[in-house]
Formats: C-alpha cells, structure tokens, sequence
C-alpha cells in the first residue's frame, strides 16, 4: 500500500472525538482566557512548527490586544508516530528578553518538547512563559510540563486534525479525530 491509501485508510476510519465547532468555540474560550492573563503584557505569541500553525490562526483573530508574533521550530516527531530526539529547526526572530511569551501548539502530549521549548525560551531572557495547548492528551501520569491554558482533554490515543497530524498529514482536518488503528 502507498502512503497516499494508508493516509485514506486512516482518515476513513477514524473516529471524530471533536466536531469543528466544539473546537471552535473551544478556541474563542481559550481567547478570553488568555486575553484576561496577559492582555496588559506586551506578549510574544510563539507558535510551535509545524503543528501549531492551525490553532495559532484560529486563536490570533480573536486575541484584541496588542501582540507580537513569531514561531519556533522543534519536534521529536519528524514524520513518524512516535516520538524520538528533540530536533530544532527554528529560532525566534524576536528579542524574548524581559518578555512574556505565550506558547502555541496544538498538543500537550507527553510534554517533553514544550517543557524544552519553554526552558530555551527562559534561557533566551523570556521573563514569563505560558503554554496554551489545543488537546492536552490524558496521559495518567505525570507530564514535565503543563499547560495554562488549554482548549480540550482527550484519552491516549493518536489524534489529528487541526493542526494534529498523522505522519505528516491530515493537520487540515476539521475536527479532531482519533485513528481508530493505531494504538499509543
């Protein structure tokens, strides 16, 4: 089987767990929650490539303050289902120093990169770093990392959509979606 009918196979056969609009109206919650904690903070919104490109679109149209923007690029995912080494691809354009930095990603999975994104983002001179995840995934244990904020809690399993991938694809799905053959 190609890789074009295994992603058909998967997105098939997946079962919705969020519809558009419950994420949706997750987002605009998101909005006013982060807007009440650092409206008055001159932030920085660092969005995490590449999976949280969607989320970070959806959730800057309803943040009316002002703000800046910019992305930082690391992933232990590389295509795969798994997770592995931490690999960096991008570095903030911006001067985080003194700064609040309000990380975007679409996930809180086990937490291990954006517990690193975070600590590079202190060690680049930020003065307070908050996480707003999409999904924060129960894991049942301890994760090195939390989120403030975040938008929807799922069991373990391998999601996509909305920024969400299955190796690669599907982040453009509209809704978030479980794959019913894969396992974590």
């Amino acid at each position: 089987m190609n890789r074009l009918e295994e992603i058909r196979r998967i997105e098939a056969s997946a079962e919705l767990l969020y519809s558009e609009a419950e994420v949706e109206r997750a987002i605009v919650r998101l909005a006013t929650e982060i807007a009440e904690a650092i409206a008055d903070r001159n932030p920085i919104v660092l969005t995490i490539l590449t999976g949280g490109i969607v989320f970070a679109g959806k959730l800057l149209t309803h943040l009316r303050f002002p703000l800046e923007l910019d992305a930082i690029g690391a992933t232990r995912y590389r295509g795969q289902t798994e997770g592995g080494e931490m690999h960096w691809r991008l570095e903030p354009s911006l001067s985080l120093q003194g700064r609040t930095v309000l990380l975007v990603d679409d996930i809180l999975d086990e937490g291990i990169t954006l517990a690193e994104v975070r600590r590079h983002c202190l060690q680049l001179g930020a003065e307070r770093v908050l996480i707003a995840a999409l999904v924060d995934k129960n894991l049942g244990r301890e994760k090195p990392c939390q989120a403030d904020f975040i938008g929807l809690v799922t069991e373990n399993r391998y999601l996509f959509g909305y920024g969400l991938d299955y190796k690669g694809y599907l982040r453009n799905a509209a809704g978030i979606y479980a794959c019913r053959e894969i396992e974590p």
